[in-house]
């Protein structure tokens, strides 16, 4: 059995790690990106995520000086998205250091930015973020985008499959519903993910407690769960969190004992 990965996330914002409660409200400042990622992989995390929260809907590139120091600082796999829009952006951000990147609202709008991705740098390093809100008008899980500024009208579910037919690697799923309330992640709309695909799925959005890690791992048969609040605010440590799944019965990494 492979194990199952912890990983924390940065939202980035005019270079601070940022959370808002929910998507662009309330935001509080969580801490350098470079010092961050490096406490972390000292703390036994699996990989890590950088996010440029405000590349796309801002029109300009990641910023390439974050994901360099951060490269020079960890051991560990990290993934970089937000605002990559071409095959050469994304030749940059792998050049600076990132071991994979996250593509999101211009593979939604070009699907065929996933194929030549994968064709050119592998599907090891191409992951395609989706981000999921419920709607009732198609009760269906439906693809948002921008941020969730945009509504694209795409099933979660068929854009899943589409993503993994053109060669991404790993799907990262975020449930915009849960994304900040920290009551757990969505279990229903993972499942149905990591279900219908044979690639690994990482969870998003929800983690409040140790205990939702479980739940995400197991009942939403996710591979990897990704968390940022309670992380950065200290409510639990990854250690802590991959302690209690070990004593579940869940295979992870072994935990850095601090």
């Amino acid at each position: 059995m492979l194990a199952k990965r912890i990983i924390p996330c940065f939202d980035v914002a005019n270079g601070r790690v940022v959370k808002h409660e929910s998507f662009f409200a309330n935001p509080r400042d969580a801490g350098d990106p470079v010092a961050l990622a490096a406490l972390y992989d000292q703390q036994g995390a699996d990989e890590l995520v950088l996010l440029d929260i405000t590349a796309t809907h801002e029109q300009r590139g990641i910023l390439l000086d974050i994901v360099r120091q951060t490269a020079a600082k960890v051991f560990i796999p990290f993934t970089v998205g937000g605002g990559i829009k071409n095959v050469d952006e994304v030749r940059d951000v792998l050049r600076a250091g990132a071991d994979k990147v996250s593509l999101n609202s211009a593979a939604v709008r070009d699907p065929s930015l996933i194929t030549e991705v994968a064709r050119r740098f592998g599907s090891q390093c191409a992951v395609v973020a989706i981000d999921a809100k419920w709607s009732d008008q198609q009760q269906d899980y439906e693809v948002v985008i921008s941020g969730g500024r945009i509504h694209t009208g795409k099933s979660v579910l068929e854009w899943s499959k589409e993503a993994e037919r053109r060669g991404a690697g790993e799907i990262l799923l975020t449930s915009f519903d849960q994304d900040g309330r920290r009551n757990g992640y969505d279990l229903r709309l993972t499942k149905q993910v990591a279900t219908a695909v044979a690639i690994p799925v990482i969870a998003s959005g929800g983690a409040g407690k140790k205990e939702h890690f479980y739940d995400v791992l197991t009942i939403g048969e996710a591979d990897a769960a990704l968390a940022a609040s309670v992380f950065h605010f200290k409510e639990t440590s990854i250690a802590e969190v991959k302690r209690d799944l070990q004593r579940k019965g869940v295979s992870v990494r072994e935990p850095i004992l601090a």
